[in-house]
């Protein structure tokens, strides 16, 4: 200008034009105060935002306990504040204990529901990894084609079983069912297979029995070409199978994540066995695509026939039970050598859970 004045001069007069620099220095200057302002626990932005703690498993009904937690903890924390995101647990489905295994060891996961005699392996072989909290009760069935003559278990001599693993639960509990007839694994077939894929293999006759946790037994039962032989209700009443183990990293960078994570697991067994209605309610949770994505109908039928055929509400660790199906595993041969307890669990996190809401 004449005057030697410009547009980006400071307003000093009515007549001076504002300095649109100095403008933006002042709002991103008041923007700061605001923040500044903002109590601790504020909303988190996409920069603060933190990915849940994966936590895996297969879709088990013996791992129901879990899609409810995870449920349960969301609707708790629906802001995604701070400190909610560093209790944050997500479901994270697999279709097969190696896979799960795998991931575990290799710490693509840092917690899962795991097979408990596979987990004390792992510990044996210095994997850093630790049982948290137990998942369920019950809720293995050993399975037969609904038109075979099979009654008792002398009259699977020779024939072909399916188990998940030789790690699993389920083995154990079939070794027993044979024992008890005075007869051992060496008197039949036994063959691993994922439990997705033995209802299918019984309807074509590919086996002759099947020993898996639900609702495998129930897919089957409830199309009407298979039936229950055994069920782990009716034999073995204190059989636990799924665990809740976490990686020994994790507990040292997130105790209170862990101890979250126990506290919604114990609080969904009390819920699952507290009222019929919230059994209905964890159908819905968990045939979700996100968590089990299965036919609501055949878990219904689990929660159904009977209705103790999974139970959830006795979550309670007792080392001489743990100690009984290490024995059990050494016995089997999915253990070379007895496994101390305190190596593969940590109880503290069980004896510290306070009851957390299951608000669904």
């Amino acid at each position: 200008m004449a005057d030697g004045s410009s547009s980006d001069s400071p307003d000093v007069g009515p007549d001076r034009k504002v300095d649109r620099r100095l403008l933006l220095r002042g709002a991103l200057a008041t923007g700061a105060l605001a923040a500044a302002a903002l109590p601790v626990r504020r909303l988190l932005t996409a920069r603060d935002a933190v990915d849940p703690v994966a936590v895996g498993g297969l879709a088990v009904t013996c791992n129901l306990t879990l899609p409810v937690a995870c449920a349960a903890n969301e609707a708790a924390n629906p802001f995604g504040t701070r400190d909610a995101a560093r209790l944050a647990f997500g479901f994270s489905r697999y279709n097969g204990w190696p896979e799960l295994k795998e991931s575990l060891m290799s710490g693509d996961v840092q917690a899962a529901y795991m097979l408990a005699p596979l987990v004390m392996d792992l510990a044996d072989k210095d994997v850093p990894v630790k049982i948290v909290s137990i998942g369920h009760r019950s809720g293995a069935v050993i399975m037969v084609h609904a038109d075979s003559p099979y009654r008792r278990f002398r009259d699977l001599a020779g024939k072909r079983i399916a188990i998940p693993s030789r790690f699993a639960v389920d083995f154990l509990f079939l070794r027993k069912m044979l024992a008890n007839e005075r007869m051992t694994v060496d008197d039949v077939e036994v063959v691993e297979m994922a439990p997705a894929d033995m209802p299918a293999a019984l309807y074509v006759k590919g086996i002759d029995a099947y020993c898996t946790g639900e609702p495998f037994g129930a897919a089957a039962q409830s199309a009407g070409y298979a039936r229950v032989l055994r069920m782990t209700r009716d034999e073995w009443p204190r059989y636990m199978c799924c665990v809740l183990t976490v990686r020994e990293e994790l507990i040292g960078a997130n105790r209170p994540l862990v101890q979250n994570m126990v506290n919604y697991v114990l609080a969904a067994g009390r819920w699952l066995d507290g009222q019929r209605q919230n059994r209905e309610k964890a159908v819905a949770i968990a045939a979700q695509p996100r968590f089990f994505n299965q036919d609501p109908e055949i878990l219904r039928f689990v929660m159904n026939n009977p209705s103790d055929r999974v139970t959830y509400g006795d979550l309670r660790m007792i080392p001489r039970e743990f100690e009984e199906l290490m024995e059990l595993a050494v016995a089997a041969g999915a253990l070379t050598r007895p496994v101390p307890y305190t190596k593969y669990v940590d109880e503290s996190f069980a004896r510290a859970a306070r009851p957390a809401s299951i608000a669904l």
